[in-house]
């Protein structure tokens, strides 16, 4: 292999771990999001340019904040030449009043949080938040957010264009919230980032069950999130608690070949105990978190969505074995669940561990009340376990038609596989 081989293997591999901070310290310094997205592709041109001359610099991520800084000046000072110089705008200050914060470690780890943040400003729809916090901070394609939510990609695009012109246009601030304003931003981070997660740990189209990628930058944004944010944000906990318990059965979800592998049939010895032990703590962090004399107005989030999610997780992950279980338990979390934030997908939920816990009848009936009220009716998993729990009591026929119901609204390839083993076991 010769050197520039090697070199430009490396700037690749910078790229896939480093770019999306890049971004985020270069919309920090120059304060468009157009203008550093140029500067991180400028600046990377010129790595598999001077570094097979120079050398990799000690500092990857600094050298290329620093180029791509320094390629955006230089073309504002061009522009300047045939502009009027207030043409210019705000852009061309930013830049130049810049003091060389880059090279501060600690303010380069929050610029991702900061620009989070920015991403799920209210003054953004909704889906204007997703869609520009998975383009920008974690460098998902247009298309690739677009397939995970069924959108076509054009109209995908224009949302995230328009996301970044309301950024310019309203002049929203690039920072952190203050502690007042915190509470009534956290939501749409939090939502945001379990987003992300699941589009990692259970990837909606594809070849694979898993993209690591996504949950594990998921889980760092969340850390960061614990970090910054006061002990009293037991949501928080809550959530990173969540991704940890889920992440640590990731090596148990596949087999060798890639086939999925339910939760009753996975080889718990290779779930990751230290991941379970450090969820299990913030579990009990979260629900054990009591608000201050000035902090009773938001009593309510005590015990909020997250932090029950991540508890019904850590009964899963306490279990020996699937037979042990205590399902019982399970179910009266989701009963808290279902009061906090009632959903059709956690009453779902429910049934499958009413289900588990006094029978497949049981389970059935209430499944099949959620589809008769019209809801899940295009929901994969209510088919596949209304199926799953039809195959179970002997009503083959009626499991067939869900199974390929189920299959026919699934798009990952894994699952494909298995529903369609699942096919073939009943056809025997």
């Amino acid at each position: 292999m010769t050197t520039t081989d090697s070199v430009h293997e490396t700037v690749n591999a910078v790229y896939l771990s480093d770019s999306r901070r890049v971004l985020a310290t270069l919309i920090r310094l120059l304060g468009d999001f157009d203008a550093a997205e140029e500067a991180l592709h400028d600046a990377f041109r010129a790595a598999l340019e001077q570094w097979p001359r120079d050398g990799v610099p000690a500092n990857p991520r600094a050298w290329l904040v620093s180029a791509g800084r320094y390629k955006a000046i230089d073309g504002m000072r061009r522009q300047a030449r045939f502009d009027a110089l207030e043409d210019a705008g705000d852009n061309a200050d930013i830049a130049f009043e810049d003091p060389a914060p880059w090279a501060d470690e600690e303010s380069v780890e929050d610029d991702r949080l900061r620009l989070i943040f920015t991403c799920c400003h209210p003054a953004l729809s909704p889906d204007a938040q997703v869609a520009l916090t998975l383009r920008e901070v974690c460098g998902l394609t247009t298309e690739e957010i677009a397939q995970a939510f069924l959108t076509p990609a054009p109209t995908l695009a224009q949302r995230i264009v328009r996301a970044k012109a309301k950024i310019r246009d309203a002049h929203i601030p690039y920072e952190v919230p203050t502690r007042a304003e915190l509470p009534d931003r956290l939501d749409a981070v939090l939502r945001v980032i379990y987003l992300v997660f699941n589009e990692g740990y259970a990837a909606s189209s594809g070849a694979l069950v898993t993209r690591h990628d996504l949950s594990a930058e998921a889980i760092r944004l969340g850390r960061l999130l614990v970090e910054l944010l006061p002990p009293l944000e037991p949501e928080a906990l809550g959530l990173l608690a969540l991704m940890l318990l889920h992440d640590s059965r990731r090596a148990a979800r596949t087999s060798s070949s890639g086939e999925l592998i339910l939760l009753d049939d996975q080889d718990r010895s290779l779930w990751d105990r230290d991941q379970i032990a450090e969820g299990i703590r913030l579990v009990e962090r979260a629900l054990s978190a009591r608000p201050a004399p000035s902090e009773r107005r938001r009593a309510e989030r005590q015990i909020g969505p997250y932090a029950i999610q991540a508890a019904i997780a850590a009964v899963h992950a306490e279990a020996p074995s699937a037979a042990e279980t205590d399902w019982g338990e399970i179910v009266g979390l989701y009963d808290v669940l279902l009061e906090t934030n009632p959903s059709p997908v956690i009453e779902l939920n429910r049934a499958v561990a009413v289900a588990m816990r006094d029978g497949p009848a049981a389970g059935l009936a209430l499944i099949e009340a959620i589809l008769e009220r019209g809801d899940l009716v295009d929901y994969r998993l209510a088919h596949a376990a209304r199926a799953e729990l039809c195959r179970r009591l002997g009503r083959t026929a009626e499991a067939r038609v869900s199974f390929e119901r189920a299959l026919t609204l699934a798009r990952q390839e894994p699952e494909r596989r298995f529903l369609e083993r699942r096919l073939a076991e009943m056809s025997k």
